[in-house]
């Protein structure tokens, strides 16, 4: 399922808090599969928190999101910083879609000058990848697609 959320950041939480409701949020929604653990979520969003706190400081998760693709969730996670932050409402719940989640992925933004960074704490733990996300998929925008456009589109060009 396609999800996203918003983040309050500054001046309302400093980069850390930021980051350790991030981790909280992302651990959360991977609590509720049977295969994957929340210590695995709660040790990738560590391993990745110092550069995580200055994406945050940065304001570049504003702009580029941190990407949890866990079953069928697929969620951007962005941050609101400045004046918009103190008058913002959040959603903290954990993403639903994750039960059935064999595995995840933590897809952190690389942007520059941070992009060597990225990916060096990236190689840190195998949950995390500095790689741009993957697009979501059917399942992801919402269910199956109700449309088999590879039939439709033999169809069309069999006429």
């Amino acid at each position: 399922m396609l999800r996203s959320r918003m983040i309050i950041a500054a001046p309302v939480r400093s980069a850390s808090d930021t980051w350790q409701v991030i981790s909280r949020l992302v651990a959360d929604t991977i609590a509720t599969s049977a295969l994957c653990t929340e210590q695995d979520a709660e040790a990738a969003m560590q391993a990745a928190a110092p550069v995580g706190r200055m994406l945050i400081a940065g304001g570049h998760l504003d702009r580029k999101p941190v990407v949890l693709v866990a079953g069928s969730v697929h969620c951007e996670i962005t941050t609101l910083s400045g004046t918009a932050a103190l008058r913002a409402e959040e959603n903290l719940n954990a993403m639903p879609g994750a039960a059935a989640a064999t595995s995840f992925t933590i897809y952190l933004p690389s942007p520059e000058p941070l992009a060597g960074l990225v990916a060096d704490v990236a190689a840190t733990h195998p949950r995390l990848s500095a790689a741009a996300p993957p697009a979501p998929g059917p399942q992801a925008r919402g269910g199956a697609a109700l449309v088999d456009t590879d039939a439709l589109r033999k169809a069309v060009s069999g006429r």
